[in-house]
């Protein structure tokens, strides 16, 4: 054979490596699963758990299992947006599971969309601001934080922790979601039946025209007129993500206490408030937690300020991944236990409790709707014991 030609027989044997290489390297994930997590500057534990299910199961991209999509930070004004990035996934014919780590407004009809074209595909939400009756409709599982539970729980964790004034910050869109609504009329009444005063604050919504940076000003000039006005034995409690850092910071600095974020976790707020990088520790939660507490305690506010050790949107991401991939291979179906030992598989070590959601209308139980919650860890102290609890019947039919 010459030169030339068996130059050319080289170059038809790489380039038939190369084709087998990625045969093979699409052939390595048997089937898709679609994630859709909002940004870093959204809900950046969300997309750490889409990270940690592609560090696992491979990028699609690269031949293997998660195809990660975000949601924009201005979703309430660019809802189309968010409902083309979930159908989108559905073009993809490897496509077995799409998840909404956190089912913005749009999820609902994104899901009509693709369960119309795509029966086959199983639609999972995490952390729904539309309603219950909504998203449960269509999504095949939901699972959100225990709400109704944490309406109880997290007054009763601030008086534990010494409070004895309580101030629930939110804004009307908020408080036009059903479990939100619930959650803070369940707080009063528990306030009222413990001995705490209950307050309600109203601070700008961080999607309005103020923007994420006016909301977070706003916080930062109140939080000290709000200790002068009700005491350093206040706690606070707010419903945006975006608020949470400079109320951390504030409480920190001037008094007060913070028993949990709304979608709590040790990223949530606590990095930007106390200038503390974490990116070593990425990844685990427990060091995280271990790194924040030096912090806290150090400058004077231990046992004021708490958080569950895993984040909340980190789990509901990584969970529904790998419950995702369990139901598509046989392995698991979509229940509340199942969801559990699957959370379990991929954060050890945590624990976690859960219900079923129940109807406040008709008292139906959703077999399709769970809500989990965690134990809340106070920096410089500990444990509260919140799971231990039994949240008494008169608060789970507050409306």
């Amino acid at each position: 054979m010459s030169k030339v030609g068996s130059f050319a027989a080289i170059l038809a044997a790489v380039a038939l490596l190369v084709l087998c290489g990625c045969g093979l390297a699409e052939a390595a994930a048997p089937f898709h699963i679609g994630i859709m997590t909002g940004t870093v500057s959204q809900q950046e534990d969300e997309l750490r758990g889409a990270e940690k299910l592609m560090e696992i199961y491979g990028d699609e991209a690269h031949g293997g299992m998660i195809k990660h999509v975000t949601y924009p930070d201005n979703f309430m004004q660019e809802m189309e947006t968010t409902i083309s990035q979930l159908v989108g996934l559905s073009d993809d014919p490897m496509m077995k599971a799409i998840i909404a780590s956190t089912a913005v407004p749009g999820t609902t009809e994104a899901y009509r969309r693709i369960k119309e074209k795509r029966p086959d595909i199983i639609c999972l939400a995490g952390n729904s601001q539309e309603d219950p009756g909504v998203i449960g409709s269509i999504a095949d599982l939901t699972v959100n934080a225990n709400d109704i539970y944490r309406g109880y729980l997290i007054p009763v964790a601030a008086k534990k922790m010494g409070a004895k004034n309580f101030v629930h910050i939110s804004f009307p869109r908020h408080m036009s979601y059903e479990l939100l609504s619930r959650r803070r009329n369940i707080m009063e009444a528990t306030c009222n039946d413990i001995g705490l005063k209950f307050h309600f604050e109203t601070a700008p919504d961080p999607v309005s025209d103020v923007g994420v940076a006016g909301a977070q000003q706003f916080i930062l000039e109140k939080v000290p007129a709000w200790l002068e006005k009700y005491g350093k034995d206040t706690a606070f409690f707010c419903t945006n993500d975006a608020h949470t850092e400079p109320l951390i910071r504030q409480v920190v600095n001037y008094g007060g206490y913070f028993v949990e974020a709304d979608y709590p976790s040790p990223l949530m707020g606590y990095p930007g408030a106390l200038g503390l990088d974490l990116t070593a520790e990425k990844g685990d939660f427990p060091a995280m937690v271990k790194k924040i507490e030096e912090v806290i305690v150090e400058k004077g506010a231990s046992g004021r300020l708490g958080t569950w050790v895993y984040s909340h949107a980190y789990v509901i991401t990584a969970s529904l991944g790998e419950l995702a991939k369990r139901v598509v291979e046989g392995n698991a179906k979509l229940t509340i236990e199942d969801f559990i030992a699957a959370s379990k598989g991929i954060t050890p070590g945590i624990k976690l409790n859960g219900s079923r959601y129940i109807d406040i209308g008709t008292g139906i139980e959703r077999a399709n709707y769970i809500m989990v919650y965690q134990d809340t860890y106070v920096f410089g102290k500990g444990y509260l014991g919140m799971t231990e609890l039994k949240v008494p019947q008169k608060y789970l039919s507050i409306k």
